[in-house]
């Protein structure tokens, strides 16, 4: 699979909250995942973090899929059940190495997601 055609299995398993499929896609070793206030090292605690916003994901849609050789760019709408903030439109970067990804930059309205969470989010590391 090339890398774009990894990353559209890895949205897709999470639109369809099939963790461990998207743990297959994730590299084992020297996995990173960076967000606008969060920093996670392991994949574990990436989807762990992820299987926590399942209870408000209504829908995660694809807007559009880029890919520059190993780097891999989707804008998303992270769709809610959750009507104080509704919809978070998301950026994220991927780098895809050795058919795993490897790095993941997520760029959103950080404060929206703060504050519905009543400012509970993870340390950054």
């Amino acid at each position: 699979m090339t890398p774009k055609d990894i990353v559209a299995q890895f949205i897709e398993n999470i639109r369809a909250q099939r963790l461990d499929e998207a743990k297959d896609l994730l590299a084992d070793e020297g996995f990173e995942y960076v967000g606008p206030n969060m920093r996670f090292l392991s994949r574990e605690d990436m989807l762990g973090y992820q299987f926590g916003m399942f209870a408000i994901q209504k829908d995660l849609v694809l807007r559009q899929l880029s890919a520059d050789g190993e780097h891999v760019f989707a804008i998303l709408d992270y769709r809610t059940y959750f009507e104080p903030i509704g919809d978070v439109r998301l950026a994220i970067w991927f780098r895809v190495r050795e058919g795993r990804i490897q790095v993941m930059e997520t760029f959103y309205n950080a404060a929206v997601v703060e504050n519905m969470l009543g400012g509970s989010l993870p340390p950054a590391n």
